[in-house]
């Protein structure tokens, strides 16, 4: 049986952005909301953390940053896949250096690559370091799927731990935990699909919703685990119009306009995003109120 890199609730950070780069004081404020209110994980230079338009050194320094600031109080898991190996090579080695828990590494996307070349580009990134990783499967965005036996294949990699399943195919999540076993713990990719995937043996979320309720996500996911299903299940059913609001426009759109309402500096998406639009926002604030988020 691997370790598990974390149980529970991994929030997928959003970037503060200024006009000038990061807003490093707001992502401390971030960070220090995300431990206060239970997350059990950090991941930055994700998806969410926009990570496509982030330069490189714009990255190294976020996560240098978070490992400073988190100081082992919980683990930080730094996005450092991309669609070219080498570079997803380098940075994950600076990334290991700078002293990171582990690494989520999405699928190498626009390229196309087919399941022998997923397997061959996997290898030589865990090859290159020694803490564990965590795959990211998210074909609606990549256009690439990692198959069952693909994940199986790379289950036997020592440091390849675990994988985020954002595919939202539950019939493929089930044939992954059949496959692997607990040789590749699984994670929900999908806020609104985390009790089906703790069903099957998934152990935790890497969540947008937890970016503004890492407690609700925090003890949602602990509920399950120590056989409170049916208030764990209530908590799912109760946010599922707040996660479909959040996903209203593509992530991270709306979530970054959920922590401006709720008094952080985080910034409008970098382009090509742009900022949400009139109604979604709308029915986005009513959703925060009903949910005393904000007020």
């Amino acid at each position: 049986m691997k370790k598990s890199l974390f149980i529970g609730c991994g929030t997928a950070l959003v970037t503060p952005f200024a006009d000038d780069g990061i807003n490093f004081e707001e992502l401390k404020r971030l960070l220090e909301f995300q431990i206060e209110q239970g997350a059990d994980s950090i991941i930055v230079c994700g998806t969410t953390g926009e990570s496509s338009t982030m330069s490189l050194q714009e990255k190294k320094e976020v996560i240098q940053f978070t490992v400073k600031t988190v100081n082992k109080r919980i683990p930080v898991i730094a996005g450092t896949g991309g669609n070219n190996t080498k570079e997803v090579i380098e940075l994950s080695q600076f990334a290991e250096k700078s002293g990171v828990d582990g690494l989520l590494l999405v699928t190498p996307y626009y390229n196309k690559t087919t399941q022998a070349g997923l397997v061959e580009h996997y290898e030589k990134v865990a090859s290159s370091v020694t803490i564990p990783i965590i795959l990211y499967n998210v074909p609606s965005r990549t256009g690439v799927n990692i198959e069952p036996e693909t994940c199986f294949s790379l289950s036997r990699i020592s440091n390849i731990v675990g994988i985020k399943e954002a595919s939202g195919n539950i019939s493929q999540v089930a044939k992954i935990a059949y496959l692997c076993g607990d040789n590749l713990w699984i994670y929900s990719g999908n806020d609104d699909q985390v009790l089906p995937i703790l069903s099957l043996g998934g152990i935790g979320v890497i969540s947008v919703l937890s970016n503004i309720m890492p407690k609700l996500v925090h003890n949602m996911v602990f509920d399950y685990l120590s056989g409170n299903f049916t208030l764990a299940k209530d908590s799912q059913i109760k946010v599922i119009p707040l996660i479909n609001s959040l996903f209203s426009e593509v992530n991270p759109i709306p979530i970054k306009h959920a922590l401006n309402k709720m008094g952080y500096s985080v910034g409008t998406p970098r382009l090509p995003l742009v900022p949400i639009s009139k109604s979604n926002k709308e029915k986005l604030e009513n959703l925060m109120r009903e949910f005393k988020i904000i007020s």
